[in-house]
């Protein structure tokens, strides 16, 4: 059975801290197990490459074999986790920015293919979307509150995990949740 979400940490981060990684893990999570071969194809990558990478993750415990699939010298990956919690802020700067950056990339490209298929979606499923956004002014504990709150309604709802039943009529939904802060810029002539 797949874990439900790692913690990552300043060790662990370096793992993930390159977008062609954070794009393998994602096709893991999403698809379910494959090879370095499949994922090449579907990453307009060599095959050398992927597997580079998936040792790599695997070095650091996002992904595991599948040895229930693995036949002869055919290796199957799985994700080991189903998602990941960034939610250190004393982790290093410039891997968490890459990393992060890779996970924005990602969020863009799935929004996208969204919008390429919303066409072809049932109706009913045209009022249950939305992409909005809203403009707060928070204290830095209120966009704690703000955050906690999210993750607990997230948590009242169904996740898209192989073993847990879901009725006939679920789709998968994904929900992407950004608080960004954008401080203000000083006036001019105002020091920070």
């Amino acid at each position: 059975m797949t874990e439900r979400e790692v913690n990552v940490d300043a060790t662990t981060l370096r793992g993930l801290a390159h977008p062609l990684r954070v794009r393998i893990l994602g096709l893991l999570r999403e698809n379910g197990p494959a090879t370095a071969t499949m994922l090449a194809e579907r990453l307009g990558q060599s095959s050398g490459a992927t597997s580079y990478h998936l040792r790599i993750l695997a070095n650091y415990g996002f992904v595991v074999d599948d040895p229930e699939r693995n036949v002869g010298r055919e290796r199957w990956w799985k994700a080991a986790h189903r998602s990941t919690r960034l939610a250190d802020s004393e982790l290093p700067l410039p891997e968490t920015e890459g990393y992060l950056r890779a996970v924005a990339a990602q969020y863009a490209d799935q929004t996208v293919r969204f919008l390429d298929e919303m066409a072809s979606m049932p109706p009913d499923w045209r009022d249950a979307f939305t992409i909005s956004d809203w403009r707060l002014r928070l204290t830095q504990a209120e966009a704690m509150e703000l955050n906690e709150a999210i993750f607990a309604l997230a948590e009242r709802y169904r996740r898209d995990d192989p073993d847990v039943e879901h009725p006939d009529d679920a789709e998968k939904v994904q929900l992407q949740v950004h608080i960004l802060p954008f401080p203000a810029a000083p006036e001019e002539g105002e020091e920070r």
